[in-house]
Formats: structure tokens, C-alpha cells, sequence
């Protein structure tokens, strides 16, 4: 788990090595234990380490094999890596190193671009082919792993976040009309690859583009799951559908313990991370670390779920650590959680990641996390009625639960200078949903959560605030065997049960049942969830800033609208839409953004 960066030229000029350094630098936190840099005349790569396998030197980056005539720069982890090193040794290769990272070198001089069809794990990958003169980037299937692109005239810049791109400099730093849209219409959620500014676009999940040496450049997608029955599941029950489920989320746990440092849990005393603490119980792990975290409750709403964590960690005999904050550490925690965040996230649990994060960095590098069983497994309230509506119809019905803004709206929310229009989300919605390859309403909407909206919500908060921190998080319930295996699953056993009835039955099986059959929680932050007190204070400064003021993204009058509805107004349907507007202007504002 690491920062990367660099810069390919394609004019003949030499890349700019003071900008990849300000790049790499700027990701520190990512990589606190090591760095690199490495040039091939044409393009230059950079690096932050964080030491999670082969802690040794050999497995430093830059890697370079020269007698390959390849380089590397990678983030993340490949879970098979044993296994693929066994294969390719048997194919004739040799190894210098016991990473990780030599074993993706080496799989490409095996296999070319299809490398990454053999890597199971998360990842964003730069290699430099250089017998080739070519350049390969890919991002791993569910898009765990990050990767930043900023392109312009004979240049290509890459990153693990946006934030480095800008320390580069010399990038354009306008406000992308659609992406507006899209942030304001879905909880914050711009979808790759484009991001809020216009000069800074993703590399999309399960994507590898190649890169000539004269700037020429193609993608294709390497992974999607169909959303169809499968025929060669027919005949499977529910039995069956959930002894498969166990078998293929036993086997994504057992993969995320493959480090050469311990591995712990955030458990937040939910379903799903009560469900990896009692499968790495079962799979032999003892004294296992777990964490959760907790904060002041306010207006009648309980801001920790440490019943139900230490339960699990009593049941399982964890080595549990509560983390109990008070309100008086949300505000400074709102700036620097800021600060970490690759792009503006309005969800209000950012900051308890961050705060979590910050605690668990001191005692493991390495923790698992129960994020994506919500959109896999159908765990949304929004997912009951879908079963109920046509498949054309899943469009209308989506938009109805989960739009913040419609199109109408929005018209009075922003300023027509940052206007796209026309209905960009709407457009991007139908398009999603209509494409073949989804049997029913319900398939089509989980295709979205878990393909479009997953990767830069839950999973890009989970990275952001956890590498902030240096603690690399591993998510079992992104595996991508898992991953297929519930697509091509019934949707009527998903949303039995209220929601994931089918992870129910397989948490029977290891979970006592006061934690399978408690109400659905969230992360609570109480103070956060209201926009109230500094919090709000601080959400009021930023909207009157004078930078805010120049800029002029949002209409004066929505904004005195919201401001002056009463507190009790604003926690009941305002407070996410006012958090929304300030929460924008407070990351422009935090990274110098004019």
C-alpha cells in the first residue's frame, strides 16, 4: 500500500523529476516508510512505501527489471501472489525479491496487457514497457485502489490523489460543469473519470489504458459481471445459493490476511464486520485486534454501537479497543479530515474514518473492513421496492429514492456559469441502467452501487482516510469472486430478510442473533449528522468566505434559504444539503483552489 506518481513526456522534452518529487512527497502519509524515484528518459516515476510485504529493500519501488526492460510503480495488494509466482517460476522466470510487486512485473513480461486478468486483489498500476516505448496503467476491478490523471499538450501526470496532482502545479483547476451536477445530485458521488475540476480525470475501475511513447492512447475494460442468471447455477436453492456465498466469503478473508504484519479489524459492531471477525475466528486467528469507534450523543440520537461491538469481541475473545471521542474533537478533526480527502466527500462518517484511522495506525498497518456488503447484497432501504418495478422503470424509481437534487432544482441550487445545461446525471443514470447485461430492476441497481457509485463513495472515503493514516484497509465483501458470485445470484434472496437475507443465513451459522437481527446502523456522528453548533459555525464561515463569494457557485438566495431554516428544520431534511454546499467550499478553499 503506497503512493504513487510520475510524468510521461511525449514532445521530446525531459520529464519534469521536481514535479514528480512534489507529487510523491505530497502523499507522505500514504508511505511513511520509504521513497523512490526512477527516470527512462521519457517518463519518471515516483513512490511513497508503506512496508506491508517484503519488508526488505528488495521490495522498494521504483522496481526495475532490466533485463525485462520494465519499471513499476504500484499501489495496493495482490493477494495471489504466492500462487502467481509459483506459475510463473514454473514458466521459467526468476525473482529477485518476495513481493508482491516483482510478481506483477514479472506477470506482465508473461503475459502482456493481460496481466492483470490473473491478479486478484486492489491495485493501481504504472509500468514503463521500455523495449516498447509504451506505457500501462490499470486500476483493479471495483476500483479500491486510486489513480489521478492530469493530461495536457505532449504531458501525461499521474497519482494516487488529486492532492499531489496540484502540488505538481500546472493544472487546470476550473469547476467541470457535469461533475458539479453529478456531486450535487448523488451524496457527494462524481463517478470516474471525471472528478470536481476539470483538469483532473480517474483512471475508471477495471480499466487498463496504454500509453505510446507519442501520446496515442487506448482503454478497454478487463472485468464486469453479468447481472443475469446464470444457467450453469440452475437448480441451486437458497441452501445451495448460501453455502456458496460462505464458501466464496471464507475465501475473501482468508486472501486479506496475506501480509508479513499483523492484521487487524475495524469492527464497528454491524453485520458485516462482526461477520470477518467470526470467519478469521473460525479460520484459526486468535488474540485478533479490533477497534471501533464511538462519539457524544445528541438530541436523543446515540452516537456509538458499542453494545454490539463488544459482544463480538467478547464472543471471539478479540483483543477490542474502544475509541470514545467527544464533540470537542469534530471541528479540528472536520479541517484535517479535509485536508486528506482526494476529493470533496459529503458523507458525514469521512471524519470518524479519519478519526479511526488515526487510532488504529498507532497499532496495526493492516486492517480488514466490512465496506460494499450494503450495494452487493442488496442492504438499502431503497433496494426493497425495486423488486416490486419494472426493469424499464428502474431509473424513475432510483432516481426517487436516492437523488438529492433533481435537474429542476439544481437550476436554483447553482449559479448559471456553472450550469451543464442539461440533466448530466439523469442522462448518466438511464444510460447505466438500460445497458444490457442486468435481468431485472433490482440487477440493474446493484450493478450501479457496486460498479459506478461504490468506488467513489464508501470505498474512496475508506482510502483516503485510512492512507491519510498509513493503514492499508482490505474489504472482503469486494472480492471479486464474491462480487460475481452474488450478481449472478436471485435477487429475491438478497432483500429477504429486509436486506442482505442471504449474508443473514451465513452469519448464522458463526454470529449470535442479537447482532444478526438488530436494527440497520450507520456510523454515527450525531454532531455531523445535524450540522450543528462549531460544526455549523464552521460550514457558515466557509460559505460567506470571501473565496466563496468570488467563485459564486451557488445561488445567494439557496444558500440564505438553507441557512435560515430553523435547527430543528435542518436536522430533520436540511442538514445534508447545507453539509453538501459547505463541504465543497471547504475543500476548494483548504487546497487553495481559486
Amino acid at each position: 500500500m503506497c503512493g504513487i506518481s510520475g510524468e510521461a513526456r511525449f514532445d521530446g522534452a525531459t520529464p519534469d523529476a521536481g514535479a514528480v518529487t512534489r507529487m510523491t512527497e505530497a502523499m507522505r502519509s500514504r508511505g511513511p516508510d520509504g521513497e523512490g524515484l526512477w527516470s527512462d528518459g521519457w517518463v519518471t516515476l515516483g513512490h511513497r512505501r508503506l512496508t506491508v510485504i517484503d519488508l526488505s529493500e528488495a521490495g522498494g519501488q521504483p522496481m526495475v527489471r532490466e533485463d525485462l526492460g520494465l519499471g513499476l510503480v504500484f499501489n495496493g495488494c495482490v493477494y495471489n501472489y504466492h500462487q502467481l509466482r509459483d506459475e510463473l517460476r514454473e514458466a521459467g522466470h526468476t525473482f529477485h525479491s518476495t513481493s508482491d510487486t516483482e510478481v506483477i512485473l514479472v506477470a506482465y513480461a508473461q503475459w502482456g496487457e493481460r496481466f492483470v486478468d490473473h491478479l486478484v486483489g486492489m491495485f493501481a498500476a504504472v509500468l514503463v514497457d521500455g523495449r516498447r516505448r509504451r506505457l500501462v496503467l490499470a486500476r483493479d476491478r471495483l476500483g479500491i485502489k486510486p489513480l489521478y490523471l492530469a493530461e495536457s499538450p505532449g504531458r501525461l501526470r499521474f497519482a494516487s490523489t488529486l492532492p499531489a496532482l496540484l502540488a505538481a502545479g500546472d493544472v487546470d483547476t476550473g469547476i467541470d460543469p457535469v461533475a458539479l451536477h453529478h456531486y450535487l445530485s448523488w451524496h457527494s458521488i462524481v463517478p470516474a473519470p471525471r472528478t470536481i475540476l476539470r483538469g483532473v480525470r480517474k483512471l475508471p475501475p477495471a480499466t487498463v489504458r496504454v500509453v505510446e511513447s507519442d501520446g496515442r492512447s487506448r482503454e478497454r475494460v478487463y472485468w464486469q459481471p453479468d447481472y443475469q442468471r446464470d444457467p450453469a447455477h440452475a437448480g441451486m436453492d437458497a441452501r445451495d445459493w448460501q453455502a456458496a456465498t460462505g464458501d466464496a466469503l471464507r475465501m475473501a478473508v482468508r486472501r486479506r490476511l496475506v501480509a508479513d504484519v499483523p492484521v487487524g479489524v475495524l469492527l464497528s459492531g454491524g453485520l458485516d464486520s462482526s461477520m470477518i471477525v467470526a470467519l478469521l475466528a473460525e479460520a484459526g486467528q486468535h488474540h485478533l485486534q479490533t477497534f471501533s469507534i464511538g462519539f457524544d450523543s445528541r438530541g436523543g440520537e446515540v452516537g456509538d454501537e458499542f453494545h454490539y461491538s463488544d459482544l463480538v469481541a467478547a464472543t471471539f475473545g478479540t483483543d477490542h479497543q474502544r475509541i470514545q471521542l467527544g464533540n470537542d474533537d469534530l471541528v479540528p478533526a472536520v479541517r484535517r479530515t479535509i485536508e486528506a480527502m482526494t476529493e470533496p466527500m459529503g458523507s458525514h462518517d469521512v471524519v470518524a474514518f479519519h478519526l479511526l484511522s488515526e487510532q488504529v495506525a498507532r497499532q496495526v498497518k493492516v486492517a480488514q473492513s466490512g465496506q460494499g456488503a450494503d450495494e452487493v447484497f442488496a442492504g438499502y432501504a431503497y433496494h426493497q421496492p425495486l423488486t416490486r418495478v419494472p426493469r424499464d422503470a428502474a431509473a424513475e424509481a432510483f432516481a426517487a429514492a436516492f437523488f438529492d437534487h433533481d435537474h429542476a432544482e439544481l437550476d436554483r441550487v447553482v449559479d448559471p456559469a456553472y450550469g451543464c445545461g442539461h440533466d448530466a446525471s439523469r442522462e448518466l443514470l438511464d444510460a447505466h441502467l438500460a445497458a444490457p447485461g442486468a435481468d431485472t430492476a433490482l440487477d440493474a441497481v446493484l450493478r450501479l452501487d457496486t460498479h459506478l457509485m461504490l468506488p467513489d463513495d464508501p470505498v474512496k472515503r475508506v482510502d483516503s482516510m485510512s492512507m491519510a493514516w498509513g493503514l492499508e484497509v482490505r474489504t472482503p465483501f469486494l472480492d471479486q469472486d464474491l462480487v460475481a458470485l452474488a450478481a449472478a445470484c436471485p435477487p429475491e434472496h438478497k432483500v429477504a430478510q429486509g436486506g442482505k437475507g442471504l449474508l443473514k443465513e451465513v452469519a448464522r451459522e458463526v454470529l449470535p442473533a442479537e447482532v444478526i437481527d438488530r436494527p440497520k446502523g450507520y456510523f454515527p456522528v450525531p454532531a455531523l449528522r445535524n450540522v450543528d453548533g462549531p460544526v455549523r459555525h464552521l460550514v457558515e464561515e466557509a460559505l460567506a468566505a470571501p473565496a466563496a463569494r468570488e467563485r459564486g457557485l451557488f445561488r445567494p438566495g439557496y444558500v440564505a434559504d438553507l441557512l435560515a431554516e430553523p435547527a430543528q428544520a435542518q436536522a430533520a431534511a436540511g442538514s445534508n444539503k447545507l453539509w453538501q454546499l459547505g463541504l465543497l467550499e471547504l475543500w476548494l478553499q483548504t487546497h487553495d483552489i481559486h
